[in-house]
């Protein structure tokens, strides 16, 4: 076990892993502020594109030099799965509660399986394949749960997993919390407080957006109804049609934002 342990940690910090981890980091910022974007061109009344991270990806692929700047960023995405993944095994040893450790390195877990997500995502654009259509993929795939003996029991309860997921990422926004995971000396003065602030934002734009979507999957459990699920995309819509859909848009937009903002300051300053 020593040995497991020691080599975990060697592949923590080797320097490599650090820089292309810190690299990915930034990519993975880059797609929430691309996120802030399209989420605010819902704001404005244009929904022509795909508001989740695939249209994010096609807005990469818009651009004079798509296909290559996608390439770049699935390896940066790579990359930052690999940080994350070593910091899920090793990492988060500055937590001195060992429960919180174990939620922060299961979170990492699961961004790490998100960027190799959104890496693969981003090859298939960049190759022409498109990846195919996420909302419709997610209502398939909650057909087929709701097919299932208790499937409805079922997606009820990925429903609340979900939910449980956007309230302790907005909980983080409340708490400011995700600043133990920076060494805020690391940052130029002038930019603490704003990283602060727009973190604070970040977490808890993107807690609301989540919960949006569990909302939604709950509502397709109780009615056994697929088509009323969704994604991101669909969560941001179905936001943009309510009494005060726009104002919740403005602020998850600024939390995509801020979200974003805390990803490029994270990849300066996150403890290793």
């Amino acid at each position: 076990m020593g040995t497991a342990a020691d080599k975990a940690h060697e592949v923590r910090h080797n320097p490599a892993v650090q820089v292309l981890g810190r690299v990915g980091m930034a990519c993975y910022g880059l797609v929430h502020v691309l996120l802030a974007w399209l989420t605010a061109q819902v704001v404005f009344g244009d929904s022509g594109e795909q508001t989740d991270q695939k249209g994010a990806l096609g807005t990469i692929a818009e651009t004079s030099f798509g296909p290559v700047l996608l390439w770049l960023l699935a390896l940066g995405l790579f990359a930052f799965s690999v940080w994350q993944f070593t910091l899920a095994a090793m990492g988060y040893h500055w937590i001195p509660k060992e429960r919180k450790r174990l939620v922060k390195r299961i979170s990492a877990g699961v961004r790490g399986i998100i960027g190799i997500t959104l890496g693969v995502a981003a090859i298939s654009i960049a190759s022409g394949s498109g990846g195919g259509d996420s909302e419709q993929q997610q209502q398939d795939l909650t057909a087929k749960v709701l097919e299932l003996p208790a499937g409805q029991f079922l997606v009820g309860l990925v429903a609340l997993g979900v939910l449980a997921v956007a309230f302790f990422i907005a909980r983080k926004g409340v708490t400011k919390s995700f600043e133990e995971d920076l060494d805020m000396g690391d940052l130029p003065t002038g930019t603490r407080q704003w990283v602060e602030r727009l973190g604070r934002v970040g977490f808890l734009g993107k807690g609301i957006a989540i919960a949006v979507i569990g909302v939604l999957l709950g509502i397709a459990a109780v009615n056994s109804d697929p088509q009323q699920s969704g994604g991101l995309d669909k969560a941001l819509h179905t936001l943009a049609a309510q009494p005060f859909g726009v104002f919740l848009l403005a602020v998850i937009a600024l939390g995509f934002l801020g979200y974003g903002v805390y990803c490029f300051a994270a990849a300066r300053a996150h403890k290793s």
